[in-house]
């Protein structure tokens, strides 16, 4: 199995510096060269066997259980080598099988009714608090951060976000009614009541996010205006002025498209506006990474537009407006990694190092994957009527300016429950 792997890899790593050893003790170094050295062990012929026939669920787990030692550089510097490579090619025979089979059943994989999207959200978003407090801004938003210009800290960017969110929903009155759909930590419906005059009722399937989300809404006197909710958004009753959905669509599942934006439809008032934001795929329909799916987020599907904008046409809604983020995901994940490995005692006490290498492997993975692997971030503003929104962007502008007035005025930055 050695030999497999041998040309496994000689098949993909072109450029760069890998040497790994091999548990025989064998050395072997693949690429040209270029960039700084790396290493990485074999520990067992097992290991070695499984990365080889299925990379994309193996390597990862090698990594959390010691099955791969990274003897030179660090795991998100491997990643970042491996991931990069100029016309990566499946590795095996095996690998490609398995791709083939996962991608016929992803429908069934991404099947969440209900009670499975209630349990497929507890896995990952209903971990200790205190973990998420380590390495989110101080708002806890835990999707793409908006980086307005180079360097700007992760708690500006992340407000950013917020911000120019807001202004492409386009609240010109008060009191405008809005339904935030997956609604985490309430970051996004607090900013919505507070500074654009909003009436929000968040709804969220975490139980851990639902019980911070309302304390801070108490904490900062916004309860009257901003309602949480364990609920999902299938049973939430409307209608609404404005819907807002960020970083949920990719726990909907494909087989769920057109349900969800069915009932995006039937909670949005004739004259109303949404706006959701997602990771998605530039190069086509794909499966998620048998990893993620695995110990992340089980149930959950990265879409490619594609996918999506039929589902929405079949809704009856007009795709008022699409933006594209490219690297502002990676350089969020970044901020990320770089603050939990800065805290990586503290994980270990929560959990354990096993949790330590998973949670650094998934964060440095899925940075990678939006630097070399043509994954972005999608914000598709939708309506019922093609007169609401106006001719030009120049809207978007003026509304954030308006909002950083507001943002000055209320002087957000509350810390959260507990903290």
């Amino acid at each position: 199995m050695e030999r497999l792997l041998l040309q496994v890899i000689g098949r993909v790593v072109r450029h760069g510096s890998l040497t790994i050893t091999f548990a025989s003790g064998r050395r072997a170094t693949y690429g040209d060269g270029s960039g700084s050295p790396l290493a990485i062990r074999f520990t067992s012929d097992a290991w070695q066997r499984q990365v080889a026939l299925d990379p994309e669920l193996k390597f990862g787990e090698a990594y959390m259980d010691g099955g791969v030692v990274i003897e030179q550089g660090d795991i998100a510097e491997v990643l970042a080598l491996l991931m990069a490579q100029v016309g990566l090619q499946v590795p095996s025979v095996t690998a490609k099988a398995l791709m083939k089979l996962r991608f016929r059943f992803r429908r069934l994989a991404q099947f969440n009714p209900p009670g499975k999207a209630k349990d497929n959200v507890a896995h990952h978003y209903d971990l200790d608090g205190r973990l998420y407090s380590l390495f989110l801004d101080a708002d806890r938003q835990y999707s793409c951060a908006y980086f307005e210009r180079p360097g700007q800290s992760l708690d500006d960017a992340q407000l950013a976000k917020k911000r120019h969110i807001a202004a492409k929903l386009l609240f010109d009155r008060h009191d405008l009614t809005a339904l935030d759909i997956g609604c985490g930590w309430g970051g996004m419906g607090l900013y919505l009541g507070e500074n654009a005059g909003a009436r929000v009722t968040g709804v969220t399937l975490s139980e851990e996010q639902l019980g911070v989300a309302k304390c801070r809404a108490e904490e900062k006197g916004l309860s009257d205006r901003v309602e949480f909710r364990l609920q999902d958004y299938r049973d939430t009753p409307g209608p609404f002025d404005r819907i807002v959905s960020v970083g949920m669509f990719e726990h909907v599942g494909i087989g769920h498209y057109e349900e969800y934006f069915a009932r995006v439809a039937d909670l949005l008032k004739d004259d109303g506006v949404a706006l959701i934001h997602s990771i998605g795929r530039s190069e086509g329909p794909g499966i998620t990474n048998p990893w993620i799916a695995k110990y992340i987020f089980p149930g959950g599907y990265i879409p490619a537009l594609s996918e999506v904008l039929p589902a929405i046409e079949r809704a009856g809604l007009f795709v008022t407006d699409v933006e594209i983020l490219r690297l502002h995901y990676a350089e969020t994940l970044k901020a990320w990694r770089e603050r939990f490995l800065a805290h990586r005692e503290e994980v270990e006490r929560l959990y354990d190092e096993r949790f330590v290498r998973m949670f650094e492997f998934y964060l440095a993975s899925s940075e990678m994957a939006f630097r070399h692997q043509g994954m972005m971030v999608f914000q598709v503003q939708l309506a019922k009527r093609e007169g609401v929104v106006p001719l030009t962007r120049s809207y978007i502008a003026e509304n954030e300016a308006v909002l950083k007035k507001a943002e000055n005025r209320n002087r957000p930055g509350l810390r959260l429950a507990g903290e």
